[in-house]
């Protein structure tokens, strides 16, 4: 039903129609939702679903909860962690996550399946209607002029051909980014890819303060030739009695897509202390694997009515993986240009206010990510990540400025000197 605000012309099903109900559709869907707009949102799955993640959410991602408002206290379901142990060269490092005007001094985990299920939640309770097991398949555009119009999808078990319009949509549809295809938004290839695997074990190591992150992971396939890969494995405590155990690896390695990911799992996690709980007969599930599309894979944000968020638009943060909290901090900026665009008569004027979208995404994300983009090349030389492991590590103060940086945690303004160089570092650093 037509809400007394909607904007929505005659022939349209919403005002905006949203592709995706992860962190991204679902955080975009509230915002739309909640300023008044008629919302669609489209799953392909349905609630509660698994997700392959590491389920760890750094401070970046804990204030875009906040600022949705969600409840992030323990009471609420989630357990916090004061910061990231850090395992390499012979090194163990606990580092307390920084003190900050601009983010809360704790992290969270939470499983996926729970935690998609509540932003989704949230999206409804604000207004968003949501149809799940609607897979969209692709754009609907006009003719004349190739604007999207809308999007044909297969709904529910038999996959019943569907389809739906609205004058702006939203593709929310993570790395396999079937709309931006669709619309012939191809990736760059120029851009890196990660790969992550996980599986769940019971173990005693379930409570921990401590995220745990290992930046030493061998290739040990070829006895006499072990290599070391760009990447690092990560060992979070779920608080249920079982550990999240997992590892990512760049495309910038040789190694990329010729090394068996599920076997190295494996492999890593035998060399861990028996005690610890994470071998076969300790196997909760099987082992999953995803993509990660890293620093702005996919341009350009905007064209022709689409907005790409999330990891559809490559946001996985090329520095370490992390893609929750910028598909959150995109979701909202998206929303945030969809609403005064719609506020504004169609044409040119509104076509103003989304061409803002990927702007604020690039002075929001674009220096960092290129620095990412930049630092994954070089780790993709065993020697620097050898030598960066057995030097970096023994120094605290230096491990501090690299938690800053890698989990992109400091004061725009008003910061310590760490803050200050990467915060210029960043500002100066070309996004394209």
């Amino acid at each position: 039903m037509t809400s007394a605000t909607s904007r929505r012309r005659p022939d349209d099903d919403a005002d905006v129609i949203v592709v995706g109900a992860g962190p991204a559709g679902s955080t975009a869907a509230t915002y739309l939702a909640r300023a008044g707009l008629d919302v669609l949102l489209l799953e392909k799955s349905e609630f509660p679903r698994e997700k392959v993640c590491g389920d760890g959410i750094t401070p970046r991602g804990v204030k875009q909860l906040i600022d949705l408002g969600i409840d992030t206290r323990e009471e609420a379901g989630w357990l916090q962690n004061r910061g990231l142990r850090v395992v390499g060269g012979g090194v163990t490092l606990e580092l307390d996550w920084p003190s900050l005007a601009d983010f809360p001094p704790y992290g969270l985990v939470r499983p996926r399946n729970d935690f998609d299920d509540l932003l989704a939640g949230a999206a409804k309770s604000a207004g968003a209607r949501m149809h799940e097991r609607t897979t969209v398949t692709g754009a609907i555009t006009d003719e004349r002029t190739g604007r999207i119009t809308g999007v044909e999808a297969k709904s529910g078990p038999d996959r019943t051909p569907v389809s739906y319009r609205a004058p702006l949509v939203l593709g929310c549809d993570g790395v396999s980014a079937r709309l931006a295809l669709s619309m012939g938004i191809e990736k760059r290839e120029d851009r890196p890819m990660g790969v992550a695997v996980r599986r769940y074990y019971t173990s005693p190591r379930t409570k921990d303060d401590y995220l745990e992150s290992h930046l030493e992971l061998w290739d040990r396939s070829n006895p006499a030739d072990p290599k070391l890969l760009p990447g690092y494995g990560w060992l979070f405590g779920m608080g249920d009695g079982t550990v999240n155990a997992g590892l990512g690896i760049l495309s910038t390695s040789k190694a990329y897509g010729k090394t068996d990911y599920r076997a190295l799992l494996r492999s890593w996690l035998d060399g861990t202390p028996e005690e610890w709980g994470y071998r076969e007969e300790n196997a909760v599930g099987k082992i999953g694997g995803a993509a990660l599309p890293m620093g702005f894979n996919r341009v350009p944000h905007y064209r022709d009515g689409l907005l790409l968020v999330g990891d559809a638009g490559g946001m996985v943060n090329p520095f370490n993986g992390e893609g929750i909290a910028y598909a959150m901090e995109s979701a909202r900026l998206a929303a945030e240009c969809v609403v005064h665009a719609l506020a504004r008569p169609d044409g040119p004027s509104r076509e103003q206010a989304l061409a803002r979208y990927p702007r604020a995404v690039s002075e929001a994300m674009g220096g960092y990510f290129r620095m990412g983009n930049l630092f994954s090349k070089l780790i993709g030389n065993p020697v620097v990540m050898r030598t960066a492991t057995k030097h970096g590590l023994p120094r605290r103060t230096l491990m501090r400025f690299v938690l800053k940086l890698l989990a992109n945690l400091y004061d725009a303004k008003d910061g310590d000197t760490m803050d200050r160089v990467i915060s210029t570092t960043t500002r100066l650093t070309p996004s394209a």
